[in-house]
Order: C-alpha cells, then structure tokens, then sequence
C-alpha cells in the first residue's frame, strides 16, 4: 500500500470546496458615453455611460498578469482539472468550460454545480456563449454572485452542436455588430474585466481586414479591450472541432498584425503552442499573453509546473507529485457525490489525473490500474492506495526539474509575414 510521506503534512490543507470566499476585485474605470446605431431593447434599459476597462484594470491587484493561461475546454478544464492545475501553477490563469448563458438561467436553483469553485483557483474566468442578449445578461448577473475575475464571450468555438445549431460560437464573428452588443450587455451587468475569444476567420471571411472589421466593431462598440486571437480560421462544414484544431493552418502573423494595428487593445495568442519554451518565444516577440490549450490537460506536470519559474519568474512551490496529490485526494473526498448519487463520482474527480505520469515509468500500470479501480473504489484515499504502488517513489517525491523542452524559433520569421496595415475599407462585409 501506497502512503503519503509524513513530510507533506506540513502543507497546508485545501480549503474544502463548499467553502467559498468572497473577491472584490479592485479596478479602475472611466466613463464614457457610446452611442448605439441600433439600441436593442435590452442594451437602451441600461445606462449609456459603459465603464471602459483599461490596462490597469485588466487583472486584480493581487493578481500577475495573464502571460500564460490555460484554454477554456469543453469536458476538460471543469472544477477538477482546474483543481490540479492550481495545485501545481500557482499563477496561471485559469479558464472554466464554456458555459451556455441559457443553462446558467435554467439552472438558476443549482448554480453551485456550475459555477462554484474554491478560493485557490483564482485568478479565474468565466467563459460564456449565447445568442439571446437577455439570457446573456441574466447569466452574467448571476454569476456575480461567484467572483470570477474577468467574463469572457466565446466567439471562437466551431462545434456543430454550437455554430451549427446553436447559431453562436464562432458563427458570431460573422456578426460584430451583435457580438458588440452582446458584449456591452455583459459589461453592464458586472463590475470585472471582460473579453472575447475567437478565431481569426470563417470559412472564406479570412482575410485579415476582415478579421481586422470585426475587432474594430466589436471594441468600437462595446467596452471590449481584451480578444484571445486563436490563430487558425474555422470551417463550417460539419467537420470536427479535432480537424478544425489541425486542417486550418496556423497564421501567427494575423496575431502579431493586431499588436501593430491595434495598440490601445490586449490580444492574447492561442493555437499550437504546446510549451512554456514556446510560450517565452511568443512573448519575447512582443505578445501581450498566451494562452495554451491541450498540452496543459495532457501533460500538466510539465506544462503547469514551469509556469510560475519560467514565465514568471516566480519561485517554485517545491511540491512533489505525491504532496501534490495528497492534496487533490483531500479537495476529492470533499466533493464526491457532493449534488447527489455520483454527482460527481469518482471517474469524474478522478479523470484530470489520467495524464499526471505522462511518460513516466509506470504510466501505462497506472492508468490499467486506474481503470480497474473505477469500478469498486468509492473513495480518493481507495483509489490512491490501489493505483499508486505502479508509480516509482523515485517519480512520486520528484519536485519539477530540468529544462523544459519547445520550439524556441516558432516565431523567428513571423514579423516577415506580417499582412499590410489594415484599412476599414472592407468594413461593409460585416455590416
């Protein structure tokens, strides 16, 4: 049997996740008034005088900056990977699913099993999607109650089950004007950061004055000071959103042409970069932030565990992996079956652990054992103590060392690329 070695008993203990604390994020804001075209029923009930959200109040105080922040996921960056990302990053930014505006309104009576989080997880945003200006402002009053630390509006997501039949995600940035709209409906109605995430296309609307039209609109239109550039275009042909991940090239070069063209905006970078060597590499070539997708839920040892060091410059925690999941067995004892009868249940609470030993010795024992236990063990502690004994001690009580391993010229020649300067032109195809 696997035990937790009596030298990570002096870490303190997680807050249990019921225990909620209360954040009044510190910002600083002007007034300004804009003037709507086309002032739908919804935004003219509110005030005209928008709060601009400037550099400064871009994060809280007590917060650094989003240079590296981990993508918002659908069925992968919930509670519980969120959990163990924090555990081993202290200063990543954290992002939730994308939640729908309308289950936020409908689930008005259960809101803690979509929105609730610990206190450790901030600095942490809330992604939302929608369509309906008026459900959209509901969700974002609603979720005021849970101190997230920026709202963020998915316009990037090409899921058929979203921009398909859900008319929103990406399909929204072929409507800025909406986009806009909907973005100064969430701002009125909380007092954080906001933001948009999006790609830099839709299907043939990918030419960089286009991409360019809808970030003017969009910031000429509401509040909007942040976009999360994810630097491929999207395909609305019913393919995947894992093709959609690989067919569409990467165009690094759109991203660094709205540094130039927009200089009183934020952008964030998202899309192929895999490593904080890649991360730095972004940054030293004049990034604002980058935001890093599947390789911080497949490999989070080593992606989250040079975050704070290497992006930050911040001193590393000096945790083990086995203090680590001392840790993450107390947070999921706490949570299981916390709404019910296997809501969540141990596979659920379990499954962000799955990728913990990427490539280490035992990793495959690990992850059969893993399965095994899944059917009979109703406890973290159980489930430790049956699947651990395939994992070296020499690997358990490893604190994150060596030189993280990246492409380091990923954007050597990418200010060679760049697009001419934009021109509002073309304005007209989105209007």
């Amino acid at each position: 049997m696997v035990k937790f070695s009596a030298s990570s008993l002096i870490i303190s203990s997680f807050t249990p996740f019921h225990s909620i604390i209360v954040k009044n994020p510190h910002r600083f804001s002007i007034n300004r008034p804009y003037n709507y075209p086309n002032k739908s029923r919804i935004i003219s009930s509110y005030t005209q005088n928008v709060q601009i959200h400037i550099e400064d109040v871009m994060v809280a105080r007590h917060y650094l900056p989003p240079l590296f922040s981990v993508a918002p996921m659908m069925e992968w960056t919930d509670n519980h990977y969120r959990t163990l990302a924090r555990l081993i990053s202290k200063h990543a930014w954290l992002y939730t699913e994308m939640l729908a505006a309308e289950t936020i309104v409908y689930q008005k009576g259960n809101l803690d099993r979509f929105l609730a989080y610990s206190p450790e997880q901030h600095p942490i945003v809330l992604q939302i999607g929608g369509s309906n200006l008026e459900n959209l402002a509901k969700a974002t009053e609603l979720a005021n109650a849970y101190h997230y630390d920026e709202i963020n509006f998915n316009c990037g997501c090409p899921s058929p089950k979203v921009a398909g039949h859900g008319c929103f995600g990406v399909r929204l940035m072929l409507d800025p004007k909406f986009v806009g709209e909907a973005m100064s409906v969430i701002a009125a109605n909380t007092n954080v950061p906001i933001s948009v995430k999006c790609r830099i296309g839709v299907d043939d609307h990918d030419s960089y004055n286009e991409l360019c039209d809808f970030i003017y609109k969009v910031s000429s239109l509401s509040p909007t000071r942040h976009f999360i550039i994810h630097s491929r275009k999207a395909l609305l042909n019913g393919i995947s959103p894992a093709d959609n991940r690989r067919i569409p090239p990467l165009k690094y070069e759109y991203y660094y042409a709205l540094l130039r063209d927009f200089p009183d905006l934020k952008f964030t970078v998202n899309g192929g970069i895999n490593s904080v060597v890649e991360v730095n590499a972004a940054l030293r070539e004049g990034a604002h932030g980058v935001m890093v997708g599947r390789a911080a839920y497949q490999n989070p040892w080593q992606t989250l565990g040079h975050v704070d060091t290497a992006i930050y410059g911040a001193p590393s925690s000096g945790l083990t992996r086995r203090e680590i999941l001392q840790r993450y067995q107390e947070y999921g004892d706490s949570v299981l079956g916390i709404y019910g009868k296997d809501r969540p249940n141990l596979r659920h609470v379990a499954k962000p652990l799955l990728n913990f030993f990427h490539s280490e010795p035992g990793n495959a024992l690990w992850k059969r054992k893993a399965d095994s236990a899944f059917l009979h063990c109703t406890t973290m502690k159980s489930f430790f103590e049956e699947t651990l004994v395939a994992i070296p001690d020499s690997v358990l009580d490893s604190t994150i060392t060596g030189e993280p391993s990246g492409r380091e010229d990923l954007f050597a020649n990418v200010r060679d690329l760049l697009p001419s300067p934009y021109t509002r032109e073309q304005e007209a195809l989105y209007a």
